[in-house]
């Protein structure tokens, strides 16, 4: 299959359009974007390695944000469905998913420890923002691997939200939580 005919199976499985039109889609979209601003707020009152990591912060969550109403991990869901059915092993995917979830958990654990090396002396002021967005990127990782029994984990519902709600609001309130918190030090200390 050459990228015209993949290009092509996904187009037939999704399409760039409101990946979760629900009030709890866009109260999530909203999320990313305000928890965004805050991380850039955050990195313009502060130098060096946190300036840093809390603008990468600000790209992260907007991207986050676009991909949240885009849908854009169904698109490589799709990708990988395509190329699956393409090449012959769809009926094996199941050990595909599992290698790939454990693939995702690796990298994730690789960045999270080379964001806490490179960030060691400052850790403590960004410890949560840390678990928020190591936690967001695993979450949507394994999300867009398809793995059936993690989707049904995630459309369980509690009191009316799915799981899926309160796992991604919570990363993205760790990280919002976090640069609040580190702003308002800044301006205590500052009076």
């Amino acid at each position: 299959m050459g990228l015209n005919g993949l290009l092509a199976c996904i187009s037939a499985d999704w399409s760039p359009t409101i990946g979760d039109p629900t009030l709890t889609g866009w109260v999530t979209a909203v999320a990313y974007l305000a928890a965004s601003c805050l991380s850039a707020i955050v990195a313009y009152h502060h130098s060096g390695k946190l300036r840093l990591f809390w603008l990468g912060l600000f790209v992260v969550l907007l991207l986050l944000a676009v991909n949240k109403q885009l849908d854009l991990q169904s698109a490589l869901t799709a990708a990988g469905r395509c190329a699956a059915k393409a090449q012959g092993w769809y009926e094996n995917r199941r050990s595909v998913q599992i290698a790939f979830i454990l693939a995702i958990l690796v990298i994730c654990g690789v960045v999270a420890a080379g964001l806490l090396w490179v960030m060691r002396r400052e850790v403590s002021l960004v410890w949560p923002a840390l678990i928020g967005i190591v936690s967001l990127l695993a979450f949507i990782a394994i999300r867009a691997a398809g793995f059936h029994h993690f989707d049904q984990f995630i459309g369980f519902e509690v009191g009316g939200a799915r799981m899926n709600t309160f796992l991604e609001l919570g990363g993205i309130s760790m990280i919002a939580v976090n640069a609040f918190s580190l702003l308002w030090f800044k301006r205590e200390t500052e009076r």
